[in-house]
């Protein structure tokens, strides 16, 4: 089996959902977020199938998800632990911290 990843975005209504997809499966992993305002999102859960853990697939699905929030001026509300855990490895990341007012 093939470690090629695609990543897809899906939004609707206040929700957002990426989904990667390891080439040759029909297994996806998962990173799930809504708005809190117009430019603050929680990120709330990630999600890998066991079969594809140890990959770096959660791990690129939160860059994903950081670069798409600096590209589009969010703000990220870490609830979900794996992300919140990017985050603390991730100093660089601490600009896009949003808090709930």
């Amino acid at each position: 089996m093939s470690d090629e990843l695609t990543i897809e975005l899906t939004e609707a209504e206040d929700r957002g959902r990426y989904e990667a997809h390891v080439e040759g499966s029909n297994a996806t992993a998962e990173l799930t977020y809504r708005y809190l305002a117009d430019d603050l999102i929680v990120a709330e859960h990630t999600l890998v199938p066991e079969a594809f853990r140890g990959r770096g697939i959660a791990a690129r699905l939160v860059q994903q998800l950081v670069t798409d929030a600096r590209d589009r001026g969010l703000k990220i509300l870490p609830q979900c632990s794996y992300v919140r855990s990017a985050f603390e490895r991730h100093p660089e990341w601490r600009d896009l911290l949003g808090n709930r007012s």
